[in-house]
């Protein structure tokens, strides 16, 4: 394996869209939402490690989840695990996390994931991977990879790319927004937009250069503190600057700034497993439509509904239709599919309700 190949595996996120399951204590990505036998985050280590030594793949989480990366990542050591004293978005955690890497080594070239993505053809993700790690290792250049658009999707950005060139690796010409339904369709249409799955790749040189250049106050915040990354002080040092950075993502922070950004149409099948919803569209179903995790289940004049429970719990559903049914120990959520972008909301009634640790 190339010793200058890193990854850095994105596991801070809380995926509130997935309570009760999904809790600020126990997120998403250390559950097994598929009922394959692996956690979100082992599935994404893994498939990392096809390609980057297992001693490259640095965890980015939130300071509280440090016991669960180690308990879930066997393989991974201390130094690997990189904490957030506290929640800033993705561009400050990517900046620490490229100069503790640019110290230890100055040609590595790395990738940004998110630990909670499903890709089933992990091959051909590899592919795409290492053909991008191939161009940022000759070029100055920021990658990311796109997702070919399957329906005119309002819950993702997209990536706007050059339509003149021929090249698998294609110009960035712009990002945008989350569309309203009419422009995704147009989006669609013109055959130059792809989804913005959050992947990244690129030389540590070129990234820590693009935060140079674009956010000089939050490059000179944590350049500050190079003298001390990977030794004992380093702790001490994130504690007291890091709640001074900025609350910004990395697509605003560089991605947008940027004139040298590449996209590689990804070959693989992709879901970002961001509500109940795209995990329904991800398991099998039965006759009916139903989408059932761990439980045994007795239905009749049921259909399209997701259903979720501990263990082998036996659920009797009569008469419902394109409902999300989740139970665990302390809250049973039945909701309806089409309402699933509101359960953050519940979420914080429930928490107001009847407490913070329900959720």
């Amino acid at each position: 394996m190339n010793k200058n190949y890193y990854a850095i595996l994105m596991a801070g996120g809380v995926g509130s869209r997935f309570w009760p399951v999904s809790t600020q204590d126990f997120p998403k990505q250390f559950h097994d939402m598929l009922g394959t036998g692996d956690t979100l985050i082992q599935k994404t280590f893994h498939r990392l490690a096809d390609l980057i030594p297992k001693e490259n793949i640095f965890i980015l989480t939130n300071e509280r989840y440090n016991d669960l990366v180690l308990e879930q990542l066997p393989e991974v050591t201390k130094r690997q695990v990189v904490l957030e004293p506290a929640m800033r978005n993705t561009a400050p955690c990517i900046l620490y996390a490229s100069l503790k890497i640019q110290k230890e080594n100055p040609d590595a070239v790395m990738i940004v994931a998110p630990s909670d993505h499903w890709i089933e053809d992990e091959q051909t993700f590899t592919k795409n991977v290492e053909q991008a790690f191939s161009f940022c290792s000759k070029n100055k250049a920021l990658m990311t990879l796109g997702i070919q658009p399957t329906f005119p999707n309002t819950g993702y950005g997209y990536i706007e790319f050059d339509k003149t060139s021929q090249e698998e690796i294609k110009s960035v010409n712009q990002f945008r927004e989350k569309p309203d339904y009419e422009t995704a369709k147009e989006f669609i249409a013109q055959g130059n937009f792809l989804w913005n799955a959050g992947i990244f790749m690129w030389s540590v040189k070129s990234v820590v250069e693009a935060f140079e250049n674009n956010q000089p106050e939050l490059f000179e915040l944590f350049k500050s503190g190079i003298p001390v990354y990977n030794t004992e002080f380093e702790d001490d040092f994130i504690k007291d600057n890091y709640p001074k950075a900025e609350n910004i993502s990395v697509d605003y922070a560089i991605m947008e700034k940027s004139k040298n950004v590449f996209v590689i149409a990804a070959e693989f099948d992709w879901n970002d497993l961001g509500t109940w919803g795209s995990l329904y569209d991800k398991l099998d179903k039965d006759e009916a439509g139903n989408a059932v995790v761990n439980a045994k289940t007795l239905t009749e004049d049921a259909s399209g509904n997701m259903i979720r429970t501990k263990g082998d719990k036996v659920v009797v559903v009569d008469g419902l239709k394109d409902y999300i049914v989740v139970d665990k120990e302390d809250v049973l959520l039945i909701y309806p599919k089409s309402k699933e972008q509101d359960i953050k909301k519940v979420l914080q009634k429930v928490k107001t309700t009847y407490g913070d640790h329900l959720g």
